[in-house]
């Protein structure tokens, strides 16, 4: 079969065969959470043509999942709630999942897969989902194929680990324009045709029931039933595709134009937004491409034959969208192309050895203000500007880009040492952030000690040669009144 896939983002992850004679192709939905732009859909539905099967969507969440929270599982239960609705107009199965204990959910896949042809599923580098997906592969008894759906350019064009943005950016200008016009498609289902599936397995429906209509509302009531932290509040941003297009399209048609001018602004609201949905896979980055360059009136005609890394100029469009394009392309699969090739993407261990050596020599240092992970956490410092931000990724949910930066430099400033701020920042982002455990924040924490950053001096107390930030010269630079009256206490 010719796959519609390139094959650099294709992976068999088992020596398990295809099996004809099953009832359905089964894909398992784990990171690329939508029904459009979805390489895997594609895959998946190639496959069942070519079978002539039936396509059955399988989409479960877990509740033993670190951080699962009131906040985290509302959001993906909106991505459930918005699939289970595209899906019902067309001829696939779609069999949302729930888990209403730790370990119930343990079996499902197996079972399923026992009766399928063969399992398609999505790449995604970090978090527990690559241990998952290898555990899976040595127990099914079908063919496992995982499609990376991530990135502009497939993971596996980068072998290396690159160490900054500038030399990311000159491989990207080098590497990617063939990928980029191998796109998955906006609508997967067109013409496809494949055969219903009448049933789902009766045991298997029977052990786990598909989710209640009040499950994927994330009622309240559900929601208290589970084993989560309840700890965590709901944020007020909606997840799903439904919300992700709804915020994709306001900022396309209404700040992108001003987006280089006034994102590092707090009181401008100019930054995206499209962080979480990105995160959860209720968005595709091709997507977003797509539309900004057709805005654009852009053909990949218009790339400069310039390759040598610069941040600007090279795709041959607006300035502002030149800027967003540098954050949603070479930042983000930068962050992607640590993970993908680092398993130690989230150790201290990982920084660069100029940065390790510094923050180590000055560990000793004495520290100015020494907090709590209490006293943080709630927000307690003597400064305004810092406990804004706290509260703002407390109560919203996410963190101004800009802000974010401060952040994570006030609490390496503020904690005994750079290995406890290190782990102070992970713990804070990932519980509350709904773009948290993502390749994308793992770049944002380790920035702040020096990955993907040069050796700056003066060499100062604490940040030794690590860049040095400071809440006065963040307060003279940004429009911030707004904000710190929203977030004040």
């Amino acid at each position: 079969m010719k796959s519609p896939v390139p094959d650099l983002r294709l992976s068999v992850r088992n020596e398990a065969p295809v099996n004809p004679n099953g009832d359905f192709v089964l894909y398992w939905m784990i990171a690329s959470r939508r029904a459009s732009w979805n390489f895997s859909l594609d895959e998946a539905a190639a496959w069942g043509k070519k079978l002539n099967k039936p396509l059955l969507i399988l989409e479960a969440l877990r509740c033993g999942y670190p951080w699962a929270s009131h906040r985290l599982h509302p959001f993906i239960l909106d991505g459930m709630a918005d699939n289970a609705r595209d899906f019902a107009k067309v001829d696939v199965r779609y069999y949302p999942y729930v888990e209403p204990a730790k370990g119930a959910g343990k079996g499902l896949l197996a079972a399923l897969a026992s009766q399928s042809c063969l399992v398609i599923t999505d790449a995604f580098p970090d978090f527990f989902l690559p241990r998952m997906v290898e555990a899976a592969a040595r127990k099914i008894s079908v063919r496992l194929i995982q499609v990376d759906s991530n990135g502009l350019l497939p993971l596996r064009a980068a072998e290396a680990t690159y160490p900054t943005a500038y030399s990311f950016r000159r491989f990207l200008q080098k590497t990617l324009p063939p990928s980029l016009g191998q796109f998955p498609q906006a609508n997967p289902f067109a013409r496809l045709n494949l055969p219903p599936l009448q049933s789902l397995p009766r045991e298997v429906v029977r052990r786990w029931p598909m989710a209640s209509a009040r499950a994927l509302a994330g009622e309240a009531s559900f929601l208290k039933s589970l084993p989560i932290d309840p700890s965590v509040k709901k944020a007020k941003t909606r997840g799903g595709s439904r919300a992700a297009r709804s915020v994709w399209k306001r900022f396309l048609n209404e700040k992108l134009s001003q987006y280089a001018e006034l994102r590092n602004h707090p009181d401008e609201e100019g930054t995206s937004g499209l962080s979480p949905y990105l995160h959860f896979g209720h968005l595709s980055v091709q997507q977003i491409f797509t539309e900004i360059m057709d805005g654009e009136g852009w053909s990949i005609r218009k790339l400069s034959a310039q390759t040598k890394g610069s941040r600007s100029g090279w795709w041959g469009v607006r300035p502002s969208a030149e800027a967003f394009l540098d954050q949603i392309v070479t930042w983000r699969e930068l962050g992607f192309n640590f993970c993908a090739t680092r398993q130690d993407y989230d150790q201290f261990e990982s920084l660069p050895p100029w940065a390790l050596k510094t923050l180590q020599d000055h560990a000793p240092d004495p520290r100015p203000f020494l907090y709590s992970p209490e006293q943080l956490e709630n927000a307690q410092t003597h400064d305004s500007l810092w406990n804004a931000a706290q509260r703002e990724l407390v109560r919203e949910g996410c963190l101004h880009n800009y802000l974010r930066m401060l952040w994570g430099k006030k609490i390496l400033e503020w904690s005994p040492t750079p290995r406890e701020a290190l782990r102070i920042m992970i713990e804070f982002n990932n519980k509350y952030a709904l773009d948290g455990r993502d390749p994308n924040s793992y770049s944002g924490i380790f920035w702040i000690l020096g990955r993907y950053d040069r050796p700056w001096g003066p060499e100062r107390p604490i940040f030794g040669k690590v860049r040095y930030m400071s809440s006065a010269n963040t307060l003279r630079k940004l429009r911030v009144q707004e904000y710190l009256k929203r977030y004040g206490a």
